[in-house]
């Protein structure tokens, strides 16, 4: 019998084991949300670096340009090359990473916008600018505290000296907060102020200092313009406040089956849960492999979308495939296989998933597995 490539996608959605829904028309809202939240006069670019941090990048980046994005952040050259044919001809796409070596050619011919940080990287790119006779965008990272990426103070004292900017059309100086997510930190404003000192060795240049959660500690952050990621994706950008934004992803295991125990009876490897009552295990086709840690058994929990009420908990050790839940509390309700329970969600928030499992919502997101079903929800282009 020949099956049609037709039905073979069709089923692709029974067939998938767990199901990402991922909101798009939140995604947009939570672009908008953060624009008014900085005002005019500043612009609002997306970092969608690790495939729009595992939600998908050719369907993300191109979401947020409808919403008005214009500049959009990557790790790498390779993410960049990617993203290029995605977006018009009028979005920006810059390499956090900066150029590596001998790849400023490709950059240049592809349209990419290089972040450089360290003297190297801007003596390369400055010579590829005085060999072609014309100044290619860039940026310029400046090490305001964190020790990371960027130009120290006696580095921005070498660039200076040796007439550098003068070779370079520098889009923005840029750097970035270590503790933005913490607004009581002093450090913040220290790295603020490092920040403007540095600045003052350059020509005025318009400046970004500020991601997800630096937007939230100012307009003195905000200067010209801000570089929101997880903020975008719905993760907390203000912890331990509410969080003020929307819900984008939303994680569902299929169940492959269920059964009631008796007490005495061990679920999954190691023993590691062992039934006290008898117990009703639903199995589902989740697991590490999916992105979902093997550390979650026992710290955290599912509930059924019709049912919000009920938390039901994950147990024993997550294998590589599977998982399995409590779900006693729901009875003898009909469960039939197939049946989707929301393990990231409105009623699972991601951040409180993270923390139970003592990690942030970041490293959950970009470890999504590729056996999800992705269904992306979007009510106008």
């Amino acid at each position: 019998m020949t099956v049609q490539q037709s039905e073979v996608e069709a089923g692709a959605k029974q067939r998938a084991g767990g199901w990402l829904r991922i909101d798009l028309d939140a995604l947009k809202q939570n672009y908008t949300l953060l624009t008014r939240k900085v005002g005019r006069g500043v612009a609002v670019g997306a970092a969608v670096k690790a495939d729009a941090y595992g939600l998908g990048v050719a369907r993300v980046a191109p979401a947020l340009y409808r919403a008005g994005c214009r500049r959009f952040f990557v790790a790498t050259v390779d993410e960049g090359l990617d993203l290029r044919p995605l977006l018009p001809d009028d979005a920006a796409i810059c390499i956090l990473n900066g150029p590596p070596v001998a790849s400023e050619r490709v950059l240049a011919a592809s349209g990419l916008t290089p972040v450089l940080n360290s003297l190297d990287q801007a003596r390369r790119w400055a010579a590829l600018c005085l060999e072609t006779g014309r100044k290619m965008p860039c940026l310029l990272q400046l090490d305001s505290g964190m020790s990371r990426f960027g130009l120290s103070g006696e580095d921005l004292d070498t660039l200076c000296a040796e007439a550098l900017p003068d070779a370079l059309d520098i889009a923005y100086v840029m750097s970035h907060l270590a503790c933005a997510d913490d607004a009581t930190s002093p450090r913040n404003e220290g790295q603020r102020l490092r920040f403007e000192a540095l600045r003052r060795k350059l020509p005025a240049l318009p400046a970004s200092l500020a991601a997800s959660s630096g937007i939230f500690l100012g307009e003195a952050f905000h200067f010209d313009l801000v570089r929101p990621g997880y903020a975008l994706y719905g993760g907390n950008p203000t912890p331990p406040l509410p969080n003020p934004m929307q819900a984008v992803v939303t994680m569902l295991g299929g169940m492959v089956q269920d059964r009631w125990i008796a007490p005495d009876t061990a679920v999954g490897y190691s023993a590691r849960f062992v039934a006290t009552q008898k117990t009703r295990i639903a199995t589902l086709s989740v697991g590490y492999a999916d992105g979902f840690h093997r550390r979650a058994g026992g710290f955290t929990s599912a509930v059924l979308p019709a049912r919000p009420d009920i938390s039901l908990p994950v147990v024993g050790r997550i294998s590589m495939d599977c998982m399995a839940l409590d779900i006693t509390a729901l009875g003898e309700l009909d469960l039939p296989p197939g049946t989707g329970f929301e393990l990231i969600g409105p009623h699972r928030p991601l951040d409180d998933l993270a923390s139970a499992l003592d990690t942030i919502g970041y490293e959950l997101l970009t470890s999504l597995g590729k056996r999800f079903h992705r269904e992306y929800i979007e009510s106008s282009q």
